[in-house]
């Protein structure tokens, strides 16, 4: 049977099993090292009112949430692109 990645899609090597987690966007439960993590802060008031507040010089705090997708969803989310068959066997550079 033809294998369409060098690394199976997952960046497990010789580990084993490795950990299970829980898709934000489906609920699927995914290996860890399929998953695609994504990071980003959010702020905690409305953007509105943290405008009013920047105005008067206070200082507003981000929530830093981390979110694990499948490849479907992070796909359907715009977080990764479809590539050529070509372009998935380059390694994709670190954010």
């Amino acid at each position: 049977m033809p294998k369409k990645r060098r690394n199976r899609g997952r960046a497990k090597g010789d580990k084993g099993r490795s950990a299970r987690v829980q898709c934000d966007g489906c609920g699927a439960w995914i290996p860890r090292d399929k998953a695609i993590k994504v990071t980003k802060p959010v702020p905690i008031v409305d953007p509105q009112l943290a405008r009013e507040l920047r105005k008067r010089g206070a200082m507003i705090s981000k929530r830093v949430v981390t979110k694990y997708l499948c490849v479907s969803c992070a796909i359907f989310q715009g977080v990764v692109k479809v590539r050529s068959e070509e372009e998935r066997k380059k390694a994709l550079p670190l954010r």
